[in-house]
């Protein structure tokens, strides 16, 4: 019995379920589906749409996590702000100084609430793009907002999510097999209690994607986006593309000045007549 036990409230701690973008079923018994959710729910709620909202200019990433602490949880926050500090935009930029304030935010969300969120700002996200990117992974999920689009920051923080919570390597055959073998095992001596065995829990971090400007991105597609150049850079590249027509010709101006202006007119003139095949001044003309 006391086995029994064990596994149900180990199956509570562990359930999780994937962020559905679906139209919710109605309850049994109703024949319209709920639409309103009400005390902590409806705080959630309004929360997870904040979140949304507020993040339409600025990366907003999903992520997939499992067996952590909240000491490990802690720390796993310490790590990205301290990430996030390291690459902060220049303050000589011309972004505004809020963004550059402001700090990354990790919250822990509650996939059907979330989900609901998401559904109900369709018009804005495509909701198919989100079902790809979760790819029905269910689980424990939790979203982290940063304070403005800095590629080098974004890049920082997944390199230091990578530090802080290294992935799991996959379990081999004989893993599988032996954990198979003590769930199914006979206890080594029936009718007394277990003594609660207290299990190596190692975390597990998955970045699933990312939403940038109410566009959804996949793993990879956020990698690329981190290893973009900062809005500076490409401001002063767009200021050399344009600049470059003007200084070319004026160092051509610069070369023919003086002396060489005339020079430069007679070779021009010379370059003329032969591709005409008119005789140059003093050459006698062909009979």
């Amino acid at each position: 019995m006391q086995t029994v036990r064990q596994h149900r409230l180990a199956s509570r701690l562990t359930r999780g379920y994937a962020i559905s973008v679906k139209p919710s079923k109605p309850l049994p018994g109703r024949t319209t589906p709920r639409v309103l959710f009400k005390d902590k729910k409806a705080f959630q709620y309004n929360w997870y749409t904040r979140i949304i909202k507020s993040n339409t200019s600025t990366p907003l990433l999903i992520l997939y996590h499992d067996d952590f602490t909240a000491q490990r949880l802690k720390k796993l926050r310490s790590d990205i702000a301290v990430a996030s500090q390291k690459s902060q935009p220049s303050l000589s930029g011309p972004s505004p100084l809020p963004s550059i304030t402001a700090q990354p935010t990790l919250t822990v969300i509650r996939t059907s609430i979330f989900g609901a969120a998401l559904r109900d700002l369709q018009r804005d996200i495509n909701l198919a793009d989100i079902e790809r990117m979760i790819n029905n992974q269910s689980g424990r999920f939790a979203v982290l907002s940063l304070p403005s689009l800095h590629p080098p920051q974004l890049n920082a923080i997944l390199r230091a999510m990578d530090r802080s919570v290294p992935p799991k390597p996959p379990k081999t055959e004989q893993e599988l097999k032996q954990e198979q073998d003590e769930k199914n095992a006979d206890p080594a001596q029936p009718g007394r209690r277990m003594k609660p065995v207290r299990q190596t829990r190692i975390p597990e971090l998955k970045v699933m994607g990312a939403i940038i400007e109410n566009r959804v991105l996949l793993p990879e597609n956020v990698q690329d986006v981190s290893k973009l150049p900062t809005l500076d850079t490409l401001r002063a590249q767009i200021v050399g593309l344009l600049s470059a027509p003007a200084a070319q010709l004026a160092a051509v101006l610069s070369e023919a000045s003086g002396g060489k202006l005339a020079r430069t007119l007679e070779g021009l003139k010379k370059g003329l007549e032969e591709s005409s095949g008119a005789p140059s001044p003093g050459e006698p003309s062909p009979p």
